[in-house]
């Protein structure tokens, strides 16, 4: 395995790892999540659709290690999630420290999509 295979397998294992925790959080509707979907302007029921997205947008991440063109559109619509996650932020009137797992994330799917265009 060269070391961008190695790259992209890491990276994504590593976001898709952290996707589907806060994303069957959300589906799960655990109180941390209920409290931030209140704090965000979101139902629970909208957040558990953002946690139901994300739990897709992970599973593709993987899958796109065996077919790139599926992590290819996992990522970018991950990107736009993470876009969002941070405009929900913003809107809501939080710190900007708030918003930085939505950009660390984003910024490791940006290099998943990244290694994934560059070894397709």
């Amino acid at each position: 395995m060269d070391v961008v295979s190695l790259a992209l397998t890491v990276l994504t294992a590593v976001s898709a790892a952290v996707v589907t925790a806060t994303g069957a959080a959300k589906l799960a509707a655990v109180p941390d999540m209920r409290s931030r979907a209140d704090h965000l302007g979101f139902s629970v029921g909208g957040f558990r659709a953002i946690g139901a997205l994300e739990l897709a947008g992970a599973a593709g991440l993987v899958t796109g290690l065996a077919w790139a063109p599926i992590g290819i559109a996992a990522a970018v619509g991950l990107v736009a999630m993470m876009g969002g996650a941070v405009v929900a932020h913003v809107r809501a009137g939080d710190r900007p420290v708030d918003a930085v797992p939505a950009l660390v994330v984003g910024a490791a799917v940006v290099a998943v999509l990244v290694l994934q265009v560059r070894t397709a």
